[in-house]
Order: C-alpha cells, then structure tokens, then sequence
C-alpha cells in the first residue's frame, strides 16, 4: 500500500495495527490531528496462534509498509488491537507475545522508543468509532461472535467468544453449520424441503445425480425441479428426491464436511443469505435465528439505552445480512449500531491518546 510520507513536514507520527486472525493493517498518522499518512498489510496477526517469530515477521512487513525508512524516525507512539490478546492484564499470555513481538518489530525497522500500546482487537475497533468512546458496548460478528463492555477503553466484561465448539451464537460459522444441518435433516427425512440441500451440496462437491433435482436446472427461485418432484424451494416436502439418492447424497456430505477444520463451515453462510433472498423458509430462519442470538448475546451484558454500541465483523457492514434485523431488534433495548470496519482507526487514536499523555 502506497503512503505520503515524504512530501509531508517533520511532524510526528503514530502507527495504529489491527492485526487480526486472517492479516495485520497498519496505518500511519499525524499526531497532530490523526490525518492519514501511510497504510500496510502483513500475515496474520493472532497473537495465541501465530508462533511469535512470524507473528514478528507480519508486523515488521505491515509497519514496513505503511512508513517508508526515511520517516520512522519520526513515529512517537504505537498502538495495536490484537486478536488473542487483551490489555487488561499485563499478564495476559497474549498481551505478553503480542507486546514482544511488537517490540521486535519496531527495533527491527528501526523506530525509536516510544508509548507501546496494548489492547485486544475488538477494544481497538470500539476507539475506532467517531470521537473514540471510552465506555459502552462493542459487537462483533464475522466468523466468530463477541460482545464486550467497555469501560475506561478496557474490556471489562465478556459474552461469548467461546470458538467453534462452544459458542460463537450467531456468527457466520454458526450459520454456516445450521446450512449443513438443514441439509442433512432434509436428507434423512427429519426437516422440510430447502434450497440449502442443493447449495451446500454443490459446494461440497457432491454430484449432481445426488442432489435433491437429480440434476435438474433448479434455480433457488422456486420454480420447482425438471424432473417432476414437487420441492419449490420453500419448505415443501422431498418427493421425487429417492431415498437412494438422499443416502447418497449423505455418503458423499459427511466426509467433504469432516475433511476441513470445522471452522471453514464459515464458508457457507453467504448461500444462506442467497437462499433467504430466493424466499427459503428454512434460510430465512436460520438468519431470524442468528440475528436472535446476537440480540440475547448483547442483552446480556446489560446495556443502558443510549448508550454506544460499536459493532463490526462481515455480518453486520452496510451490506451485512444480519444489520437489519439486528438493529430491529435491538432498538427495542434503546441501542443504535454504529458500525466500524476494523480496529486500525482506533490503534491511531489510543497512540495519539498515549502520545499526549491522555487515557490510552
């Protein structure tokens, strides 16, 4: 990523970091008045999973990127929101990594010593929103799903979280599970007709001969199936979907899903969200479910109405399937969405906040 650093004057910089399960961003600002400067991205920055010397290597290239050699001389204070770690402790086994391999980064590049800030990747993304909130809720749904309250820009209390095996309610791994689910009920003979079949099926590489149209040009659109069988795709029923076919399609789903860590079932949320808007009753209300779940996720934690409630994640962006409904629903608690796309904004503003000498 391309930065203008040097046709800028001497003044002081910050680096601000997200760096997350899947890459590591980094931006570089003013601290004067936090104007954008430079950007970068590295590998993934999860300061539990990622053993420390790559974890090292991601920032190194990311900071690397987002301030060019000549300038970082100039960076007065950095920040990071890290997944894993949390600055609620210094203690904290991934506050620990994330903090050393931070450091590495920096004596790597060369960039003097200075305020090096600490935080989890999701009280990073509730400084990113407008006039960096101290206190109040923070939201996300992505692969996995979280709330948090955060008080004095710590977490201080946590809902779920928990992974793949324990939680996550709501998220895109839960729905993406729910889709197999659906799938494989219809299979057996245990849950109505779903489009999800069809499209969890293809995406598994199950062969068409075993799908519920028998290899018809069925569209997701309710229009029934060219060889004869009555399913329209909103619920109807699986005739002309012959037992032998369904165990075959189950032959064929079971291992394909057991052959990826079960996380990847993350993977098939977007064919929920396809089949919901195609009028499937069985996908609409996996999303009315998800959207539930988030709901009770946040009443949990006791929110005030009024009070801020940041969100990010895939899940719930402007074009996120679960926004709507969500902020439906939470309404009814006196909470409004305020939605950021990640944690880097943030990082900037608590370094700019630790250069001045302010909270964080």
């Amino acid at each position: 990523m391309g930065n203008d650093l040097n046709q800028n004057s001497g003044d002081g910089l910050v680096v601000g970091l997200d760096a997350g399960g899947t890459r590591t961003r980094a931006m570089c600002a003013s601290v004067v008045d936090g104007r954008l400067l430079g950007e970068g991205a590295g590998g993934p920055g999860n300061a539990l999973t990622v053993p420390e010397p790559q974890l090292t290597d991601h920032l190194t290239e990311a900071i690397a990127a987002a301030v060019p050699e000549s300038a970082r001389g100039r960076v007065v204070a950095v920040a990071g929101g890290f997944a894993g770690a949390t600055g609620a402790s210094p203690a904290d086994p991934g506050y620990v990594r994330a903090r050393t391999a931070l450091t590495a980064a920096l004596g790597r590049l060369g960039v003097p010593p200075g305020p090096v800030g600490i935080c989890s990747d999701i009280e990073a993304a509730f400084a990113s929103a407008p006039g960096t909130p101290s206190d109040g809720l923070a939201l996300v749904a992505g692969t996995g799903a979280v709330a948090m309250r955060i008080t004095g820009r710590r977490a201080t209390t946590t809902v779920d979280g928990d992974g793949w095996l324990l939680g996550d309610d709501g998220s895109g791994f839960w729905i993406g599970r729910s889709a197999v689910r659906a799938a494989l009920r219809m299979a057996d003979g245990r849950g109505p007709g779903t489009a999800l079949a069809i499209l969890v099926g293809r995406a598994l590489g199950v062969p068409e001969e075993a799908l519920p149209t028998g290899g018809s040009s069925y569209d997701g659109k309710g229009g029934g199936t060219s060889d004869g069988s009555s399913y329209d795709g909103k619920g109807g029923g699986t005739s002309g979907w012959a037992p032998a076919r369904r165990e075959d399609y189950r032959r064929h789903l079971l291992p394909a899903v057991m052959a990826d860590p079960p996380i990847r079932l993350a993977r098939l949320a977007p064919l929920v969200v396809e089949a919901a808007g195609e009028k499937d009753a069985v996908a609409a209300g996996i999303l009315a479910e998800a959207a539930d779940q988030l709901t009770d996720t946040v009443r949990a934690l006791e929110p005030r109405p009024g009070e801020p409630l940041v969100a990010t994640g895939g899940l719930l962006g402007p074009d996120g399937p679960l926004t709507a409904p969500l902020a439906t629903r939470l309404h009814a608690l006196g909470l409004t969405l305020d939605w950021v796309t990640d944690g880097c904004r943030g990082a900037v503003a608590l370094a700019r906040l630790a250069h001045s000498g302010g909270d964080r």
